[in-house]
């Protein structure tokens, strides 16, 4: 009984009371209101985005951050060398997770406002041809190269956090960001899952088939088309297929979801109809020639471009063929819609804005070279990336050139509510708006 220290001789643990500083990750601003737990200490941000809060001293602590608008995070922290910490949240309506920006496919993103003049805050080399464009989220572009090597890319900085080499090399489409996991197609006909921090390896899938369609997840399910001519939903938890359409023609273009339906071209030229939920042929439409992009859907119209037909073809969600637009030369270029028009590139050099209801060209901007890849529209102005090595960029509404830059190939841009990446042919050149 006498080995045992009295009471009064035993030490409380110390603490001590920290700050922790909330910003928007993308605008890096502090964040007001937000509400911070340490442990058994939570507290809401003042007007500076700061919050006092105590912690026991030496130890790495769970912080979570709540706040309207933004994403729920937690993340460990340590407090050992100094008492404060910056803890950065995001916007979900700011960050750019699958190709197209919308399950839809528009192309458009409407909650970012970042427009030139620009200037180049860093640029960083993809090692090969870059055929399809980065996703973005949470402070972090992803990426995939024609030699098949996933990359994951700080927007901050452009340092590049990990790698990932596939076994068998080539990659034409851009990865999807789903939790906490990459989901990226591969030409070797493989699916596969990577840990979005690490970039290691979770699981795989094996089509058997190349796959250029970019994947389209929702509730776990990826969408998608094969070379094969199937159209497949693949349990990315399970790792098994929930069904395969077989439509009996090539498939490049990507899957657009609306609602319950999934659109989505195939090399006999026409348009399928898909029930997301069981794969069944809703109904189906043909366009002149065969579909190497991607349906665009917006305002009940679905829009559809056709490589060898030269021509973009609205369709109502019904199936009746609206209009369509000839341009006598190849239209691999995915449309983007945005305020009631239509944008897209064909092979004659000329990127073309059309009125979504009735088909009317609204105004033409000649770019130099062929349009190969997507139009796209960030903050009324809409991307084009063409063959004469630039991208130019062009005010949605009045068809005025306001940048022309002198990087580029395929496709134009993506990125955050901060900064946009610019896509040239083997690099990346993240810009923001002279003077942010």
């Amino acid at each position: 009984m006498y080995d045992e220290k009295p009471p009064s001789f035993v030490s409380a643990p110390t603490q001590q009371q920290v700050k922790v500083s909330v910003l928007d990750g993308d605008l890096s601003k502090p964040v007001a209101h937000a509400h911070v737990r340490l442990g058994r200490s939570s507290g809401l941000t003042n007007r500076r985005g700061d919050v006092f809060l105590r912690v026991r001293r030496r130890t790495a602590s769970l912080v979570t951050v709540r706040a309207r608008g933004y994403a729920p995070t937690t993340r460990r922290l340590w407090f050992r060398r100094r008492s404060w910490a910056r803890f950065r949240i995001y916007q979900p309506r700011l960050q750019w997770p699958f190709y197209g920006a919308t399950p839809t496919r528009t192309q458009a993103q409407t909650r970012i406002r970042v427009r030139p003049p620009f200037r180049i805050v860093w640029s960083q080399g993809i090692g090969t041809l870059i055929e399809f464009p980065a996703v973005v989220s949470d402070g972090m572009a992803y990426i995939g190269n024609f030699h098949g090597t996933v990359r994951a890319l700080s927007m901050r900085n452009g340092d590049i956090q990990w790698r990932h080499d596939t076994p068998h090399g080539k990659m034409a489409a851009s990865p999807a960001v789903f939790g906490d996991e990459i989901v990226a197609h591969g030409m070797d006909g493989h699916v596969w899952v990577l840990d979005r921090s690490s970039g290691r390896l979770r699981s795989h899938y094996t089509i058997g088939s190349p796959v250029e369609s970019s994947p389209i997840v929702r509730y776990g399910i990826d969408y998608f088309g094969s070379w094969n001519g199937n159209v497949y939903a693949l349990d990315l938890r399970r790792r098994r297929l929930e069904w395969t359409h077989r439509s009996g023609y090539k498939i490049t273009s990507s899957a657009a979801l609306a609602g319950g339906t999934l659109y989505i071209g195939d090399y006999g030229g026409r348009l399928l109809a898909l029930s997301a939920r069981t794969g069944r042929l809703r109904w189906s439409a043909s366009v002149n020639g065969r579909v190497y992009g991607t349906p665009a859907v917006a305002g009940g119209r679905i829009f559809v471009p056709s490589s060898d037909g030269d021509s973009l073809t609205a369709f109502s969600t019904r199936g009746t063929r609206l209009w369509s637009i000839h341009t006598g030369s190849y239209v691999y270029s995915s449309p983007a819609v945005w305020g009631g028009r239509v944008f897209f590139g064909s092979y004659n050099g000329v990127l073309y804005c059309a009125s979504a209801r009735s088909g009317r060209i609204l105004w033409e901007v000649g770019t130099g070279g062929p349009i190969s890849g997507a139009a796209v529209v960030v903050d009324g102005v809409v991307y084009a990336g063409s063959f004469a090595h630039r991208i130019v960029g062009v005010d949605a509404r009045t068809g005025r050139v306001v940048l022309r830059f002198p990087h580029g190939y395929y496709v134009p841009v993506s990125g955050n509510g901060g900064r946009l990446l610019m896509h040239g042919y083997s690099r990346l050149y993240a810009v923001a708006p002279r003077g942010r």
